[in-house]
């Protein structure tokens, strides 16, 4: 066409069959790191957004897809995708909710206490003297709550100054919290929209910087994703639930609060029996000394068995792996990354003794990159 200004076209390697020479070849891996680094850098704030939003959607991607299979989405892909990423908010939002109410209506309550024992002291429990040592605790209460001035005394030494602090903290970190999780949301939905060719991309790039180890590779770090969901998110919260009728059995109080503390603590190995203990401690306040043992024992054979029967064969079957290295990499990861670190732990650890064992395993012959494959990978098939 008359105007138009003609564009000369390097032939790339592709087109010619050779390879770039050594130094080209540096400099391209070298702007490519740069690059990345630099991408890093500028999504810092927002990568665990990112992580989230890809584990939340490999965890939910077999019932997406299932779904999408059946009734296949429009030209615009806009319903499945709100409405899987609608559910995951409520999943979530809907529990802090009904947390923060009751935790408004204790405060309530411990309010009036306060102003109470403000007025008029607060008088030690009968319960205190039967503890260990509680003739000792029973006197120290005495003197310094039970008389209205000196529990004036004692509540006074706490810094307001340093608990102001604390609560304008508090609000912060909520804050930030929200924001995170209002990212997650936005790319949780573009990942179930996109998941598909993402997943194939994903899957090409892969295989053409590792071979087919790195195909092998991403797979085992999404089952490792799924072992952990259903090892310690199910099985956790199945954990509250059962252990929750113990409480409402034995008249804890607040069963439903307190086995909903316990199914999220059930997911962190070993924080399962300091919220059973809590309730039990709660029953011997009230006297009933024998409801708490039966309390106590019950929640812990419940965790026995889900720690050493059910969760090894859920999450070591998935990611084929001895359980104690499963272990080492949800503790590890929990101290790392934080809560983050209960599903990315894991996922690492799976990819780390993959590559050891088909680096120290006999040689042998891998199979192409199978397309058919691909669209199914990630996230999760």
């Amino acid at each position: 066409m008359e105007g138009d200004i003609p564009i000369l076209r390097i032939p790339s390697e592709r087109d010619t069959g050779d390879e770039p020479p050594r130094f080209q070849r540096a400099a391209r891996l070298t702007l490519v790191l740069g690059l990345a680094l630099l991408g890093a850098w500028i999504l810092r704030a927002f990568l665990p957004a990112l992580i989230w939003a890809a584990i939340l959607a490999v965890a939910t991607w077999p019932l997406y897809r299932r779904l999408s299979r059946r009734w296949p989405p429009g030209r615009h892909n806009l319903l499945f995708p709100s409405l899987f990423t609608a559910a995951v908010a409520l999943c979530v939002l809907v529990p802090l909710a009904i947390a923060a109410i009751q935790i408004g209506l204790e405060g309530r309550n411990l309010y009036h206490i306060v102003e109470e024992a403000r007025t008029h002291g607060l008088p030690a429990p009968d319960w205190l003297s039967r503890l260990p040592a509680g003739s000792a605790v029973a006197e120290w209460w005495r003197q310094n709550l039970a008389d209205p001035s000196g529990y004036g005394e004692a509540v006074g030494r706490v810094n307001r100054g340093a608990f102001l602090g604390y609560t304008r903290e508090f609000g912060t970190v909520v804050l930030r919290r929200g924001v995170i999780f209002g990212f997650t949301l936005v790319a949780l939905f573009f990942l179930y929209r996109d998941g598909e060719r993402v997943g194939t991309q994903l899957l090409a790039a892969s295989h053409r910087a590792f071979g087919p180890s790195g195909e092998r590779i991403g797979r085992q770090m999404v089952a490792s994703i799924h072992g952990t969901v259903d090892g310690l998110v199910l099985v956790g919260l199945g954990e509250g639930f059962v252990i929750a009728l113990s409480y409402w059995l034995a008249g804890v109080p607040h069963p439903a609060m307190l086995g909903a503390a316990t199914g999220i603590a059930a997911m962190i190995p070993f924080a399962a029996p300091v919220v059973i203990a809590a309730a039990a401690l709660l029953l011997v306040t009230t006297g009933a000394v024998l409801p708490a043992v039966l309390v106590f024992g019950f929640g812990l054979a419940v965790v026995f068995v889900a720690d050493h029967f059910i969760r090894p064969a859920l999450i070591g079957g998935a990611t084929k792996l001895p359980f104690l290295w499963v272990l080492l990499g949800i503790l590890g990861g929990v101290e790392s990354f934080g809560l983050l670190g209960l599903f990315v732990g894991p996922a690492i650890m799976a990819a780390l003794i993959l590559i050891w064992r088909e680096w120290t395993g006999p040689a042998r012959a891998t199979p192409p990159l199978v397309t058919e494959r691909t669209a199914s990978a990630l996230p999760g098939s």
